[in-house]
Order: structure tokens, then C-alpha cells, then sequence
């Protein structure tokens, strides 16, 4: 970090200028007043000037009671050249009076530009906080008023930045009374703004245009969207929070224009580059992976808004405010415009490979893993979709029996809601390419209980509501109950109800053709979701299972030649279907 510079307005010290005599003759009160105003302030003006030449270590400010004097000596000063002007505009008096303040604003110049110059470090932003507010109220260090012992014994080091302050204040409250405003201003704006500058780079904030940010490769831009969201926070709760306060506290004035003027010269150029950046992002390409890191950007300026707004709440900072509000739009604008194109993706996709064993087709994975991570920004999206008109669902999609009417879906609901009723219609085009039926209906029964899982698991649960789980797990029920009729109906339908002795040895050989021809069938068939495969597996125990032992135990007797499986041997088998694989001794002989 480079040694910070002094500023100074007066490019040459002017040599203290010696006060005319005063005529006795018809002096009134008030020129002996105006007199002994004049001569305290030539003494202790002349005296520091005297000192900050001849030393390198002696500094006005480091002596509180003495830079208190000084600046109270400044005032009467500039009270005294207010009444000369009014007595006579061309006097002597008046001209030495001029020169003797221009020497004390060149020394208050010089330590204003050394306190702020030297505390660069320790002094900075972060320093400045409620207490700043707190300890200007409880003391000032150059008020009328002598500081108590119990004030001057809390000067901590723990409070060292916070008398700075109050120096600074004092300083720049004699220069703004004397008239120097602007000189005081500028100074303190070269200073702090290089302090925010070098805060911002080694935020890792750096000055992009839509060119360099569009040729970025995407792991590239990755990383600098992660660096800006840490760099936001800090920025806007920090640095920016903690300037505006300094500059607050430090020109404190009803009208605010001095406190306006600099913070907007400090902070303008740094936050107009840093806020910048996120509409530039929105402008690239939009591919699906970035609609995180987008709606990360949006949720960071959403976030954020309430304090950006307070912090450049004045005229001269809205140019800031409305690049924020033109990146946030631009933002939402492109998750929309993502949210399109994915919609569109889904209806696009045209695979006519179906998935072996009508397991978890990958569209469904995809789509809903990337919906349960939408559903994470459950606030940005709401407020992006709020008033974007949609296709409508279908009318019966929220009915049920235990829905509250007057309490209708949110937008968002209805957004994730019709993405999910997509990629359904899509997997019931899928289901079609299955030859036999029971795989189509355990294909959709996987897959509903894929997007069921996934809802309940994540904050999709929350958005979509119990109505809404319920129904697709009735349906999940529904897909399972057909699967289980059609895959097992012939070996349901080989053992009659009432089976006469005669056909005994027909009804089992019929059993063992129909269970053989369902096993080898399924036995590559899937259920991933191990909930349900338990569920299924206590269906075939009570309907098949059971079935066959009160059969078997009724009638097996002297027909050893017929009879294949005993009920364990049944309940074996079926434990390892819908497992995917093969089973090392199958009933296919």
C-alpha cells in the first residue's frame, strides 16, 4: 500500500502576516472584542504554523486542549472578519485578518489530510458503527464544554478510531464555517475514496464489460458470480454502510449536501462497478446450468434492496439505485426466459429407448432434481413468475375434497406445479413403448414415486402442498394396484375358488406354468424405491402366497409328481424379483 499524500490547496505556506496597529481613538467595546479575537488567533496560528515547519513530529491534534483553543481562536476569527467587512471592506486590518485565516486553514488542511492519511489502516469502515452515534452524543472532542475525568480516562484503545473521528468532525466543521466546504470536501474525497477503492479489488471487485464477461468460459464466470456474492455483502453492510456513516457523521449538517456530495464522489464509481456486474451476467447466453448462479444473484440484490436503498437514498445516488433495479429486472428476465426454455426442453425430449425393468427414466431425475433445486429460491421465483402468465392447468389439478377454496395455490405453486404435470404427460408417452402393459404401469408407478419422494423430501413439499401430495401418492397406489392385476392375473386365476378333486392335478400344473412365465418375465423388473417394493411384496404374499398354501396344504397330498413349490419355496422367489438381476435358481425349467 503507497504512503498516502498530502493535499494541500495552498501551494505555498503565506508568511504570517503582522496585525496594524490599533488607534485608541474612538475605539468602542466591541473593536477591543474584535481586537483581542484577532491577536489570540494570530498567536496561536502563527505559533503552530511556526511548529509544523520547523518539526516533523509535532502534530496540533495530538494536544486536545490546544487544538480546542485553535479552533475556537479560527472561529472568532471569522467572526471578527465578518464585523471588519462590515465596517470598512478595505481596511488594513481586514486584509491581515484574510491572510492570518488563510494560514489556518492551510494548517487544518494539512491535519486533516495527516490523521486521515495515517489512520488509513485501522481507520476504515468498519470502525464506524452505532457507537460512533452513541460516544459523538455523550462527548465531542472539542465542544464548549470540558471533557470530564471519567471521559478523558474511557479514551481506550478500544476507542482510538472514535476520537479520530471526532477530529475529523471538529476540523471540518471550523473549515465548513469559515467558508472552506469545498476544500475540506475534496480533500476528504481523494483521501476515502482510494481507501474504498482498494477495499473493493481486494474484494475481488473488478471492472468487466458484457464483451469480457461473454467470452468467459463458464467455470470461469462461476467463480467471479461466487467472489461478487461474497463481495456484495461486504460492500453493502460494511463498506458502503460504513462511509455513509462517516460521511454522515464527519459533515454533519441539516441540509446534507456537503454529506451527499461526498459519499456519491466516494462510492459512485465503485458501486456503479459493482452492480453493474449481475446485468451483465444476465445479458450472456442462457443455458440450464446457470439458472442457479442467476437466481443467486437475484436473491443477493433482493437480500440487500432495503439497505441499498437507505444507504443511496439521496437524488445524487440514483443513478446507483436504478442500476441495481435494471440488474435485478434484467435477472428476473432471464430466469424467466430460462424457465421457457427448460419447459421447452421437456417437451422436447424424444428418446424412444425405454428405460430396462420400467425403472426411474432419466428425464424424470433430471427434471426433478432441478425443480427441487428451484424450489430452494422459493422467494426469488415467486416474485420473478408473480405476474407471468402461464398455460393453464387443468381445471380438476387442485381439486380435492379436503382443498380450501379460499385459499387457492401460490404462482410459484402453480409454476413447479405445471413443470411436474410436463415431464407426467411426457413419461405417459413413455409408458407406450413398453409391450406389456404391467411394465407400463409399473414404469408410471416408479416414476410417480420418484416425483412423490422428491416433493415430500424437499421444499417442494412446502410449495405444493398436502392436497397436492396426496393426490399424486393416490395415484402412485392407483399405477401400483394395475400393475399387480395385470402382471399377476393368470397366476392369480389358475387356482380356482372352488376346485373340484378331479382337476387338482391340473389346477397345479396350470400354477406352475402361469407363476414360471410371471417370474421369468419380471425377474428383470425393477422397483427402486424400497417402500414400495415391501408394499408390493406384502401384496403377493397375502394374494398369491397365501392363496397357494391353503391350496397346497388342502390338496398336495399324492401329488408329489405335479407339485413344483411349496409356499416357502414361492415366498423365496418373490422375495428377488423387482431387484433388477436375476435369480441364481429360478423356477424356469
Amino acid at each position: 500500500m503507497s504512503k498516502p499524500r498530502n493535499f494541500f490547496f495552498f501551494k505555498q505556506s503565506p508568511p504570517p502576516p503582522q496585525l496594524p496597529p490599533s488607534s485608541p481613538r474612538n475605539k468602542t467595546f466591541s473593536d477591543a472584542i474584535i481586537d483581542e479575537n484577532i491577536e489570540t488567533a494570530h498567536c496561536l496560528i502563527t505559533k503552530w504554523n511556526s511548529i509544523s515547519t520547523t518539526s516533523n513530529h509535532s502534530y496540533l491534534f495530538n494536544n486536545t486542549e490546544e487544538a480546542k483553543h485553535y479552533l475556537k481562536a479560527v472561529k472568532s476569527l471569522q467572526s471578527a472578519m465578518q464585523y471588519l467587512v462590515a465596517q470598512d471592506s478595505t481596511s488594513k486590518k481586514l486584509i491581515a485578518a484574510q491572510s492570518l485565516m488563510q494560514l489556518a486553514m492551510k494548517n487544518l488542511e494539512t491535519e486533516f489530510c495527516r490523521i486521515l492519511g495515517q489512520n488509513r489502516d485501522r481507520f476504515n469502515s468498519e470502525s464506524v458503527s452505532v457507537r460512533s452515534r452513541t460516544s459523538s452524543d455523550r462527548r465531542s472532542s472539542f465542544s464548549d464544554d470540558e471533557f470530564s475525568d471519567e471521559d478523558s480516562s474511557s479514551l481506550s484503545a478500544e476507542s482510538v478510531s472514535m476520537t479520530v473521528i471526532a477530529d475529523l468532525k471538529a476540523i471540518a466543521e471550523c473549515m465548513i464555517f469559515t467558508g472552506y466546504s469545498k476544500e475540506c470536501a475534496k480533500l476528504y474525497v481523494i483521501v476515502r475514496k482510494s481507501i474504498v477503492d482498494e477495499a473493493l479489488y481486494n474484494l475481488g471487485v473488478e471492472k468487466l464489460s458484457f464483451s469480457q464477461i461473454q467470452k468467459m468460459d463458464w467455470e470461469v464466470l462461476e467463480w467471479k458470480i461466487k467472489t461478487w456474492l461474497n463481495a456484495v455483502k461486504v460492500a453493502v453492510n460494511t463498506l458502503f454502510h460504513g462511509e455513509r456513516t462517516l460521511c454522515d457523521y464527519i459533515f454533519e449538517s441539516p441540509e446534507k449536501k456537503i454529506t451527499d456530495s461526498c459519499f456519491t464522489e466516494i462510492c459512485k464509481d465503485g458501486a456503479m462497478m459493482l452492480f453493474s456486474f449481475p446485468e451483465n451476467v444476465a445479458k450472456c447466453k442462457k443455458t440450464p446450468e446457470k439458472m442457479f448462479r442467476t437466481l443467486d444473484l437475484y436473491e443477493a440484490i433482493s437480500d440487500n434492496w432495503q439497505q441499498i436503498e437507505l444507504i443511496f437514498s439521496s437524488e445524487s445516488n440514483s443513478t446507483i439505485r436504478s442500476q441495481v433495479i435494471s440488474s435485478q429486472v434484467r435477472l428476473g428476465e432471464t430466469v424467466r426466459t430460462m424457465l421457457t426454455d427448460f419447459e421447452s426442453a421437456i417437451q422436447k425430449e424424444s428418446s424412444k429407448v425405454p428405460v430396462p425393468g420400467g425403472g426411474i427414466h432419466p428425464l424424470t431425475r433430471y427434471v426433478m432434481n432441478y425443480i427441487a433445486l428451484l424450489s430452494d429460491y422459493g422467494d426469488a421465483i415467486a416474485d420473478i413468475v408473480f405476474d407471468w402468465p402461464q398455460s393453464p392447468l387443468p381445471e380438476s389439478y387442485y381439486k380435492n375434497p379436503s382443498h380450501d377454496e379460499n385459499n387457492p395455490p401460490s404462482e410459484i405453486a402453480k409454476r413447479l406445479s405445471w413443470l411436474i404435470l410436463v415431464v407426467l404427460c411426457k413419461l405417459d408417452g413413455k409408458a407406450e413403448l413398453y409391450k406389456d402393459v404391467a411394465l407400463s404401469y409399473l414404469f408410471l408407478a416408479n416414476n410417480m414415486q420418484y416425483v412423490v419422494v422428491k416433493v415430500r423430501k424437499s421444499n417442494l413439499g412446502f410449495i405444493l402442498g398436502e392436497d397436492w401430495l396426496m393426490k399424486h401418492e393416490m395415484k402412485v397406489k392407483e399405477y401400483v394396484t394395475k400393475y399387480e392385476r395385470m402382471a399377476w392375473s393368470k397366476v392369480l386365476s389358475s387356482i380356482p375358488e372352488n376346485p373340484t378333486a378331479d382337476n387338482v392335478s391340473g389346477i397345479f400344473q396350470n400354477f406352475n406354468v402361469a407363476f414360471e412365465e410371471a417370474f421369468r418375465t419380471q425377474y428383470l423388473w425393477v422397483v427402486p424405491d424400497p417402500k414400495m417394493r415391501e408394499e408390493i411384496g406384502a401384496w403377493l404374499d397375502v394374494n398369491v402366497v397365501y392363496k397357494y398354501r391353503e391350496f397346497y396344504v388342502k390338496y398336495r397330498v399324492g401329488l408329489n409328481s405335479v407339485i413344483r413349490y411349496s409356499p416357502e419355496d414361492l415366498r423365496n422367489y418373490l422375495s428377488e424379483i423387482l431387484c433388477g438381476s436375476v435369480s441364481s435358481h429360478s423356477p424356469d425349467r
